[in-house]
């Protein structure tokens, strides 16, 4: 064959196809016109009727491509009809969630028209939408318990027409989310931009309703949110969380780099307010949810995890005395265990894993005009049956806290907490123990708050036990230490116009401070525990009092930071003077005698 008769044969084969190209363009662009009215018919009343009339489901065009298999609505509004929603929540059959959608587009790609025609079969590659606008509202609704079904399974409804419904992926795209709590005395909305959601392999067949490795008909919905960031509505703090992901195939929901930062620092924040306010400044780097129930979290709103890991992570607190206490108001009602009583939402976590947290608490006292501050470094450990759900409580109502931390950075410190969940007076008990310590350590907290520099002091061992509830705790403790020596920082306590504070730390270390035990050649003291809270003080600050109680007893008057450090230091002043006198009326005694 010569090369003019091949270039023929070539010539008439690319003919035949571009007509066949041409024919199959030109009958796809009739079948999609033909198609379109029919496709629009068909969707608006399977949604309508398929929802029980509960949706109905409106846009501007559809495009269709027979060739490809693919499919695009434009300007698509999907609108819920309360008059509906409230019939079925009267018959007990409302779902309880409803939801309101708008978009721009939504993409179907690769239908399997031929597949759906002949085999009575839905393929589809992928469903898309872009930047959606997504209201998702929550009812509390009742459903029928009776073993009869009123209520056509969703497989029942769609197998008269076909026999399976199976679409690969369904991906929504940087979707703002609103999210309504309508059951709640005062309607609740939380906003999420930038959401991010794909399900994976969505199958309606005979079997998938019952398939227990499938959530709602699907192998896995994963969800996404990136650069949250944000300014509380008080305009007081930036929030920002880098990355918020969760999995029902998994039963995770993971939060990293979450942080709530001040925008004012510490003084100028507290002298915004006209009462004492605490400031936040938060950094977590993980939080992590394990064993999720998405299921009982979807239908009843109700938070069951296996676990909650918690970090690595920084807390500091900072409150300053300048400003008087919030009348009227109790801290007691922010005890860990009340606030869990107040939350909207049931919840039930087996074990809270709280591991290499930093907890920072600084107090500014007027007095001293300066902040002292207390640090527990690496707070590690288990709090157990974190609950406030009523049929949890019937089985289980203490939550038990074991805790491990590094006090001041140095001092190998374990707390033990159990709490009484249902307790009104907000019943719990604590113990705990101290290794070695340079009581040295102590000065950011002692030197600010009770104007006494500690110079120096060596604990080998505390031990201690409380109970406590809203209004006070009491317990007993054991403390053995060496070579107590304080210095007060304060001049004119004595109201005579003393200026010489070695006198004064001298007297002090003489006569108030006891510098060890055991003494020598005696039996270890021991002392009881008595606080009593006042309003504006929170649960840490109860136990801590507490245990300083004791420790005061134990080694005397001078290194404990009071409620007021200047009465302190007058109470210190009166106790000197009180000896003084005392020593000199015994030495007058004595030269009578003499004479």
């Amino acid at each position: 064959m010569t090369p003019q008769n091949k270039n023929k044969i070539w010539v008439w084969i690319g003919s035949i196809f571009g007509i066949l190209i041409l024919i199959l363009a030109f009958g796809a662009m009739f079948l999609s016109a033909r198609w379109k009215p029919i496709l629009t018919e068909k969707i608006k009343a399977g949604v309508y009727n398929g929802s029980h009339h509960l949706y109905r489901i409106d846009f501007k065009s559809i495009n269709l491509n027979v060739i490809t298999g693919s499919m695009a609505l434009r300007d698509v509004t999907l609108t819920p009809d309360t008059a509906v929603f409230d019939s079925l929540k009267k018959k007990q059959l409302a779902p309880a969630h409803i939801f309101e959608l708008k978009l721009k587009k939504l993409q179907i790609s690769r239908v399997g028209i031929l597949t759906a025609y002949f085999k009575k079969q839905i393929e589809v590659n992928e469903i898309l939408l872009q930047k959606p606008s997504i209201n998702m509202y929550f009812n509390k609704v009742t459903k029928k318990t009776d073993s009869i079904k009123d209520e056509k399974s969703l497989y029942e409804q769609i197998s008269k027409t076909f026999k399976s419904v199976h679409v690969k992926s369904i991906k929504i795209v940087d979707a703002d989310f609103d999210y309504i709590n309508k059951t709640a005395a005062k309607k609740i909305k939380n906003s999420i931009k930038h959401l991010d959601i794909n399900i994976n392999d969505f199958l309606l067949d005979s079997l998938s309703g019952s398939d227990t490795t499938r959530f709602y008909y699907t192998k896995d919905v994963t969800f996404q949110i990136a650069g949250y960031k944000s300014v509380t509505k008080d305009k007081m703090y930036t929030m920002k969380v880098d990355t918020i992901k969760g999995s029902t195939s998994s039963k995770k929901i993971t939060v990293k780099g979450f942080k709530l930062t001040p925008l004012y620092d510490e003084l100028t924040f507290t002298r915004k307010y006209k009462i004492q306010k605490d400031r936040y400044n938060l950094s977590f780097d993980k939080i992590e949810f394990n064993g999720v129930d998405f299921i009982g979290l979807n239908t009843d709103e109700k938070l069951h995890a296996k676990s909650l890991k918690i970090g690595p992570a920084n807390v500091d607190v900072f409150m300053s005395r300048e400003s008087p206490p919030q009348p009227g108001f109790d801290k007691g009602q922010n005890y860990p265990h009340m606030a869990l009583k107040r939350l909207n939402m049931p919840i039930l976590i087996d074990t809270v894993k709280i591991r290499n947290v930093n907890v920072k608490y600084a107090e500014f006292n007027p007095a001293s005009k300066k902040a002292g501050s207390v640090d527990f470094k690496a707070l590690t450990g288990n709090i157990l049956n974190v609950t406030n759900d009523s049929l949890q409580l019937l089985k289980k109502n203490h939550a038990l806290a074991d805790l491990n931390t590094l006090l001041m950075g140095t001092g190998k410190l374990n707390v033990n907490i159990d709490f009484n969940l249902t307790d009104k007076n907000g019943a719990f008990t604590y113990s705990g123990s101290l290794g070695k310590f340079d009581m040295k350590n102590l000065n950011p907290l002692s030197k600010a708050l009770g104007l006494v520099e500690i110079e120096s002091g060596n604990i080998q061992h505390i031990d201690f036990k409380a109970n406590g509830n809203l209004r006070s705790a009491t317990g007993k403790m054991n403390m053995l230490y060496t070579n107590l020596k304080v210095k007060l920082l304060s001049d004119n306590i004595d109201g005579e116009g003393t200026k010489e504070k070695g006198l004064l730390s001298f007297l002090a270390n003489t006569i108030l401070v006891k510098d060890e035990n055991p003494i020598k050649g005696e039996a270890p003291r021991t002392a009881s525990m008595t606080n009593t809270r006042i309003n504006s003080a929170s649960f840490f600050n109860l136990m801590w009092k507490t245990v300083f109680v004791g420790i005061k007893d134990i080694v005397g008057v001078g290194i404990v930071p009071e409620k007021d450090p200047v009465k302190q230091q007058k109470v210190i002043a009166k106790k000197i003077r009180e000896q003084k006198r005392a020593d000199r009326k015994a030495a007058r005694k004595a030269r009578r005698e003499k004479n």
